[in-house]
């Protein structure tokens, strides 16, 4: 990748996908269209499209239990890094992703009317909502939504700084798992009975080392409130930071082989709310990285140094903890020679 200023022109991979999906999803409307036999019935089906009736129809009040067990608020994290979509090692294309993606909404809005998505786009320097169900827009229709992607995307390049980046860079999957939270903690403040939360993220980049703290620090936010964080991990590598996240918090971890069948793996595995996962065999951690990323220089380490302090971790030993100050000792190995060589004489 060269040093000059990240741009994305038309004939970037990730637009060329969002312009075929939209023509082809535009294409298959006509022909449902074409062959509805109720011309006079105020009746449309979108395919491929979030599917909402645009009157809500008068329903009795429910349980508070009833209404946690069975309606999920589900935050959906898409990916949608450039650099990744746009590098050789993408096992498919981004309109086959998003084209499955979305039938996987329509699965989970169809399953109960109460149930709310909210999609948040992951970019390389910033992340958005992009679709809230909760807003009350009557069939929305995919253009609106591809309208909507492509716009963050044409953002995301302007905030882009003149920096070189080598290989894929890593999405900004902090921003967008703290957005996803402060987005639960204002459904949980909205009244008493709210719906199941869990967050799934759709990631593919590789991780960032040096976000290794926003991402745990939200880690734990959500195993405080209890929302699991679901993985479905894209890309050719592991994720150890969703390893973690989705360990912690109690969430499914998966990655899936087959891609081009990524729909049935959404809807057999993540489409289940929370109350009935008891009941399932659901896929289970192989092995889970607990490495973490030091403080100094932002990378992946098996031992360092840690303050006793704030808990900062160190790749190497230091006079003073560059985080909060505090004066360290010598370090352990020095210590432990010179206690050897008092016990020496004593031999």
């Amino acid at each position: 990748m060269s040093s000059s200023r990240l741009r994305l022109p038309s004939n970037t991979p990730l637009f060329d996908s969002i312009t075929e999906y939209a023509r082809n999803n535009k294409r298959q409307q006509c022909r449902l269209r074409a062959t509805l036999p109720f011309p006079s019935k105020v009746i449309e089906f979108r395919t491929l499209s979030i599917i909402h009736t645009t009157q809500k129809p008068s329903m009795t009040p429910v349980s508070s239990k009833q209404y946690t067990d069975d309606v999920s608020l589900l935050m959906v994290l898409i990916d949608t890094n450039p650099l990744f979509w746009s590098s050789t090692a993408t096992p498919f294309s981004f309109s086959k992703f998003l084209s499955q993606v979305l039938s996987f909404l329509n699965s989970i809005i169809l399953l109960n009317q109460l149930n709310q998505v909210v999609v948040i786009a992951t970019g390389f320097n910033s992340c958005d909502y992009i679709y809230d169900s909760s807003l009350g827009h009557g069939n929305l229709r995919a253009e609106t939504l591809l309208q909507k992607l492509e716009e963050f995307v044409i953002k995301d390049e302007e905030l882009n700084k003149q920096e070189s980046v080598d290989g894929i860079g890593s999405s900004l999957l902090s921003g967008s798992l703290s957005m996803a939270l402060c987005y639960i903690q204002r459904v949980f403040r909205s009244g008493s009975i709210h719906p199941q939360p869990r967050i799934l993220c759709l990631h593919g980049s590789q991780d960032g080392p040096g976000q290794y703290v926003a991402i745990m620090n939200s880690i734990f936010s959500a195993q405080r409130s209890m929302v699991p964080i679901d993985s479905c991990v894209i890309g050719s590598q592991h994720s150890a930071f969703l390893q973690q996240a989705s360990y912690i918090t109690g969430g499914v971890y998966l990655k899936p082989q087959q891609l081009d069948g990524l729909f049935q793996y959404l809807t057999t595995v993540f489409a289940t709310d929370l109350h009935s996962r008891n009941f399932l065999q659901l896929p289970k951690p192989v092995g889970v990285d607990f490495r973490a990323s030091c403080f100094c220089h932002k990378n992946t380490i098996d031992m360092g140094y840690i303050c006793s302090v704030c808990l900062s971790i160190f790749c190497k030993h230091h006079k003073k903890c560059s985080t909060c100050g505090s004066a360290f000792g010598q370090p352990q190995t020095s210590v432990s020679t010179s206690n050897q060589k008092r016990k020496a004489p004593d031999s």
